[in-house]
């Protein structure tokens, strides 16, 4: 594929734990050291430049800026003797004596069972142990707040427990001995260092008790020869040693301050090279990391070892998606600030929006986002196409008899769809390279361009799959059931042949993050490209991915197959694969972006760095001949190509035609904790931004007034926009109240709340819970008269906006609960949140008039906020809306209840601002026109699909 829309980010800092940079949600500098700041016991210019390179600077989410001490590796320090020991070592070393007498002591095979739960339990500990505490810590620094709460790092003199003070100075500063003193250090370092003490004892028994599995289930297979003897271990050994090196040079990278997720805890000024292994592989520590398990289990010859090291290393990607990755982008690749007017847009856009201009004719058109990658739509020609065609494949394969006749035309067939999907559309670009052949032809009809780019997304997309499921079909044709898995190396090729298999899927998943719709369907082809290629994600290791990886799912189903045709299959694709790049997308690449393409990618690099001074010099000289032999290839082929095309130039004429509600329990009875409380003395009042007149506006013929004959008046709030709530409660209430915020018809019972809240509440006092930050609380616990009342009362105030709000019309009301439970103490009077619907009877809506009505109700989408909501109608919403869908769904519900059209959340970051928005409003409206009948009617409001609640 191109590379001509991948998003720059030429160092890769994105896949590692630790960046150069600074993050740019804090604006406090650190000072810049000076020699003396770093040693000012040093006289020698070489000690200082030595202490200068050693020493680093922390900063804390307030701002505090310190001195980080010089820390060790977890291995050195538990094992080497020479390093002091404190109470934590021993245990840990106690625990790892405790797993070696089990393996020697219970008999076998109980011993494997046993070591198998326990490298399970360290495993689970590690990755969902390890990860809820880091995920609270990145959202909420509730660790923090544990040791802050418990007082664990404050002196004996104002500590309540003195022993805990004692226990963690003797366990944190005899491991840092030179340059730490806990009472000196922030508590966002010293909770770090607590930490990793956990974290110690989880990875060391994790490690050892895979160790001692592997070792009790290790045997030698009966009938194995000496070759396979020695390859087994040969093998094993390397991988291991390779895994080694992996982990000690990423940790001559990262240090330890990576190495242990200090980034949760506080940030560092330290430059850092990415070389060595972060050039080989993304993620290195959880992909090739890992390749001394499978080096283990070769060595050990036991399935039972291989099948838990695969879910184990399974695991640690899940980690990684879920725990390390989010984090990431919060704090090294926050949003950036909302530009205030169009024209400040990157160039990030620039691609889509050339396309949209050549599709559209206007650049002020909003882009189309019905990706042809990633969505499947029956009311799409492609996709309907391409649904019948694997229908038809699919039942051909299982009516037809598997016999050598059927085998033989379904290797035939996949062959030639092969050869259609590598040299027809290979020929189709090379010409629409040169003489823009694919284009010409829709021209000469009076066609567009984008009608041309649009008709070959269809054809390469539908080739794609033909030649796809045509392979797939002849190995299920050519695949025998196996009648018993533990014979031979049946179940190895099956497991090592779906790993294959997976590794294709990620590749090209990791092509089409990077490149997009616009560079997976080659479109420089067919539109100048605005920019020069970039490289990250997987184009950070390799220039061409499907160069190496393309094929390697062929060779997956080959192996599972164990068929001499299949095997033929994959290496004819993998040829043509080849042949394809080498002929077609390597000229064109050469051809538009001439220097401004990389020579070498970055495992390249660090391989040829690897090798010894004689293996570069023979590797130059046939990198040489190779050159020379391409060219005389190419240069051929080209010649045979221009005659072949004389003959054929009406080759490619005609290819245009191608728990709904959770289960509730009424509880009746009276809490214990509520005795002593009169449900009398608490109060809430509601206040919000009223929708004036709503209906006046959509009819004209009823206001909010006329609806019901009634003296107060059912109060109606705008959608999304921020509710304030006053409570008033006995002084004597608990500090663990909380308010939450329902629907009405959720809760039958008015003395208990049946439904979880899921998210939509607020604390009264601030303080009081580990889990929830006091976002929302204005004020709490003020004095006020109590008329006619016993006892004195207090009051208070909390603001429900953004995530505190139920982002769906319907009544509501606000509930006041006792001591962190769902006991009811009051209950607010029931308010609307309604959309207003914008329709004047006998008039069309013109896009002023769209304009209008959209921009108050997106801003309140976007949380009002200024880094993400629009001030005009023209100002584009930031980086926000895209990163997070929840934006986009509340947007695209408003305008369904608003206008009665339905967009999908993907045209709102397509689109950009309001203006455009309210552009394909209004040619929505129009294009529906003629044939809905019920634009006229509101519908029924229906709960929008908030996958964020």
């Amino acid at each position: 594929m191109s590379t001509t829309t991948a998003i720059d980010d030429p160092a890769g800092l994105k896949t590692t734990r630790q960046r150069n940079n600074q993050p740019q949600q804090s604006e406090i500098p650190l000072p810049s050291p000076s020699i003396s700041d770093v040693d000012s016991d040093s006289n020698k210019g070489d000690d200082h430049r030595d202490a200068h390179v050693k020493k680093a600077y922390g900063r804390t989410p307030d701002g505090t800026v310190f001195v980080v001490p010089e820390t060790h590796d977890m291995v050195s320090q538990l094992l080497d003797p020479r390093e002091p020991k404190n109470l934590s070592d021993y245990i840990v070393l106690g625990v790892l004596a405790l797993h070696i007498w089990l393996a020697w002591a219970v008999p076998a095979p109980y011993n494997k069972y046993l070591l198998g739960f326990a490298f399970t339990f360290w495993r689970l500990a590690y990755n969902a142990g390890i990860g809820y505490l880091l995920t609270v810590q990145s959202k909420y620094t509730l660790l923090v707040t544990w040791a802050r709460r418990l007082r664990a790092f404050e002196q004996p003199a104002t500590n309540p427990r003195p022993w805990l003070y004692n226990l963690l100075k003797t366990e944190l500063e005899t491991k840092i001995p030179k340059d730490y003193k806990m009472d000196e250090a922030p508590i966002e370092y010293n909770t770090w260092l607590a930490f990793r003490r956990i974290v110690d004892l989880i990875l060391m028994c994790d490690f050892v008790s895979y160790c001692l599995f592997a070792i009790v289930c290790a045997h030698t297979p009966e009938d194995e020869g000496l070759g396979m003897l020695l390859g087994r271990w040969v093998g094993g050994i390397a991988l291991v040693g390779f895994n080694l090196w992996v982990k000690l040079d990423a940790h001559r990278v990262v240090k330890d301050y990576a190495w242990y997720w200090g980034d949760f805890f506080y940030l560092i000024e330290q430059e850092l090279t990415f070389d060595g292994v972060f050039e080989m592989a993304p993620h290195p520590m959880y992909s090739i990391g890992y390749a001394g398990y499978y080096g283990i289990s070769m060595m050990a010859a036991s399935y039972d070892v291989l099948f838990i090291s695969i879910a184990a290393h399974a695991l640690q990607f899940v980690f990684l998606a879920f725990v390390e990755n989010p984090h990431i982008e919060k704090t090294y690749n926050p949003p950036p600030p909302r530009l205030r007017a169009e024209s400040e847009i990157g160039s990030q856009t620039e691609a889509d929006a050339l396309v949209t201009k050549e599709l559209n004719g206007n650049s002020d058109i909003p882009q189309p986002v019905h990706n042809m990658i990633g969505s499947f739509d029956l009311f799409r020609v492609t996709d309907a196409s391409s649904l019948i065609i694997v229908a038809c494949f699919i039942a051909l394969t299982v009516v037809t008899p598997t016999t050598r006749t059927y085998q033989t035309l379904a290797v035939v067939n996949a062959i030639f769809w092969r050869l259609w999907y590598s040299v027809g559309l290979g020929y189709i670009l090379k010409k629409q390279s040169e003489k823009k052949m694919y284009t010409r032809h829709f021209l000469k009809f009076g066609e567009s361009t984008g009608e041309a780019w649009r008709q070959w997304k269809g054809l390469y997309h539908i080739s794609m799959i033909l030649c796809h499921v045509s392979f797939l079909t002849a190995c299920w044709k050519m695949y025998t059931y196996p009648e018993d898995w533990s014979y031979g190396s049946v179940l190895l090729k099956h497991v090592i042949g779906v790993s294959l298999i997976a590794l294709q899927l990620w590749t090209s998943s990791s092509i089409y993050e990077s490149l997009g719709e616009f560079g997976w369907f080659y479109g420089d082809f067919f539109f100048e490209s605005p920019r020069p290629p970039t490289y990250n994600s997987i184009y950070r290791f390799l220039n061409n991915p499907e160069r190496v990886l393309g094929a390697a799912g062929f060779w997956g189903l080959a192996l599972i197959t164990w068929s001499k045709a299949v095997f033929v299959m994959a290496l004819v694709s993998q040829l043509l694969m080849l042949g394809f790049i080498s002929f077609v997308e390597k000229p064109h690449m050469q051809k538009i972006y001439g220097q401004n393409l990389r020579k070498e990618a970055g495992l390249t690099k660090f391989v040829k760095k690897s090798l010894p001074a004689p293996v570069k010099r023979w590797q130059q000289g046939v990198d040489k001949v190779l050159d020379e032999t391409k060219h005389f290839a190419e240069d051929f082929i080209d010649a045979a190509l221009t005659r072949l095309s004389a003959g054929s130039s009406n080759f490619v004429k005609d290819t245009t035609a191608l728990f709904h509600k959770p289960l509730r329990l009424s509880i009746n009875r009276i809490d214990r904790d509520l005795a002593g409380y009169d449900p009398k003395h608490y109060k809430l009042s509601v206040e919000g931004e009223q929708l004036i007149a709503p209906d006046e506006k959509a009819t004209r013929k009823e206001s909010a007034d006329a609806r019901v004959s009634k003296d107060v008046k059912t109060k109606v709030f705008q959608y999304g926009a921020p509710i304030r709530v006053k409570w008033t409660a006995p002084a004597n209430h608990s500090k663990k109240d909380w308010v939450g915020l329902y629907l009405v018809t959720d809760n039958r019972n008015r003395d208990f709340t049946e439904v979880p809240s899921l998210g939509r509440w607020i604390p009264t006092c601030r303080g009081q819970y580990d889990t929830t930050t006091d976002e929302g609380i204005i004020s709490y616990d003020e004095k006020v008269e109590s008329e006619g009342v016993e006892g004195p009362l207090v009051q208070g105030e909390m603001l429900f906006e953004g995530d505190k709000l139920w982002w769906t019309q319907g009544v509501y009301e606000f509930r006041y609960h006792h001591h962190g439970k769902h006991s009811v103490m009051s209950i607010s009077e029931p308010f609307e949140v309604r959309i207003p619907l914008v329709v004047k009877e006998g008039t069309e809506l013109t896009i002023e008039e769209a304009e209008n009505a959209l921009l108050p109700i997106v801003r309140n989408c976007l949380d009002r906020d200024p880094e993400i909501a629009p001030e005009t109608v023209d100002e584009p919403w930031g980086a926000h809306v895209e990163r997070d869908g929840k934006y986009a769904e509340r947007v695209v519900y408003a305008i369904r209840e608003m206008f009665a059209i339905e967009f999908s959340p993907a045209v709102v970051p397509a689109d950009g601002n309001v203006k455009k928005l309210a552009w394909r409003v209004v040619n929505g409206r129009i294009a529906l026109a003629p044939y809905s009948m019920s634009l006229q009617s509101r519908r029924p409001p229906t709960p929008v699909a908030d996958s964020y609640k």
